[in-house]
């Protein structure tokens, strides 16, 4: 359904006249990074919120713990917090110790006294104790690791920016037209691919997107970046052009080259004006969902831009109003509207000047 909302958007453009078929067959591709709802995963919250839940499911399932360490957790999470603010390091591996000791107690008490509980609760437990253990057990230079609890689909992303080293979330592609920057692709990839490997995917999807309008429109020439070079085997259906073929490239492919920053804006407006900065929908689906539905969000201000670039404005106010008039007479609520309107009293002009109105 969200694909298909993108795609009503792009056929709008097209039969608005706001962009041309022929503009479809050069498109700039980058990536992104669409961040999950998480707090920021630190060790020591990480192990304190896992013994929380860990203790709040056990005692829904009518285990009697031998001890839940709520007190003593709270402590060290506050200990560590501060020890991590004054860098003594040393003694905030002594709290992580502790904290990784404390919920290694928990888990093996839960796993003996797990068969006393429902097979519904036993098969719920099961999936957080994986979980937990895969959070005791991880360390800081690990691969694989678990950034949060209710989302282990969440991965680290360093794109090198000196203000957000890492980013916790899913590496998302975007495609737009290389003239009017319209957007005829959004996808996201989990697992954190290389870029040139997202390219052969990304351009399947916009294929699609584009099947529809007339005289099926596809992308012929890409304008990437550096981050996606070394595939130019995988998508040979397409010209692909960055800048380390500047030597090789004709005096219209290098002018082609200067738009391929255009779309640095666009994913800042996506993320900034359009949600993509944080997504709040559940697993790898609700990443992909939310992918496209800000995509879509974006082509549909684009759209009312357009209108008003080309002057469209006062045709589709005359056609609402028109729309409004038919329906008027038939809104319940609008029956009676005379009893809302203001009673028609005198203005201030209609004495004569000098001559003071007297109140009844």
């Amino acid at each position: 359904m969200s694909r298909e909302l993108l795609a009503a958007t792009i056929a709008a453009a097209v039969q608005m006249k706001a962009v041309t078929p022929v503009e479809f067959e050069r498109v700039i591709v980058d990536t992104t990074v669409q961040e999950k709802a998480i707090a920021y995963p630190t060790d020591s919250r990480l192990l304190e919120v896992a013994r929380a839940r860990l203790v709040q499911l056990a005692q829904r399932a009518g285990l009697g713990l031998k001890q839940t360490y709520e007190r003593e957790g709270k402590r060290l999470r506050r200990r560590a917090g501060g020890y991590a603010h004054a860098k003594q390091f040393k003694r905030l591996r002594r709290v992580l110790k502790r904290q990784r000791t404390g919920l290694g107690r928990l888990l093996r008490d839960i796993e003996r006294k797990l068969s006393g509980a429902s097979d519904e609760r036993q098969a719920q437990l099961r999936v957080w104790l994986e979980r937990v253990w895969r959070i005791c057990r991880q360390r800081p230079k690990d691969k694989n690791k678990l950034y949060a609890l209710h989302a282990p689909e969440v991965e680290c992303i360093g794109k090198g920016k000196a203000r957000q080293p890492y980013e916790f979330g899913v590496k998302v592609s975007l495609a737009i037209t290389e003239k009017q920057g319209l957007i005829v692709g959004a996808r996201a990839f989990p697992g954190n691919p290389y870029d040139g490997h997202t390219l052969a995917e990304q351009l399947e999807q916009s294929t699609i997107l584009l099947q529809d309008l007339p005289g099926t429109p596809q992308p012929k020439t890409i304008l990437v970046d550096l981050g996606f070079r070394g595939v130019d085997v995988e998508v040979s259906s397409v010209h692909q052009i960055y800048r380390g073929k500047h030597k090789t490239l004709t005096s219209t492919q290098r002018r082609w080259l200067k738009r391929r920053q255009a779309i640095e804006p666009i994913i800042g407006h996506v993320k900034h004006d359009h949600g993509m900065r944080r997504c709040w929908l559940k697993g790898q689906t609700g990443d992909a969902l939310h992918a496209v539905l800000c995509a879509t969000g974006y082509n549909l201000r684009w759209l009312l831009r357009a209108i008003v670039r080309l002057g469209l404005g006062p045709i589709f106010f005359i056609l609402a109003w028109l729309h409004w008039i038919v329906n008027v007479p038939s809104h319940p609520l609008l029956a009676h509207r005379k009893r809302f309107r203001r009673p028609n009293l005198p203005g201030p002009t209609s004495c004569p000047i000098g001559v003071v109105r007297q109140a009844n």
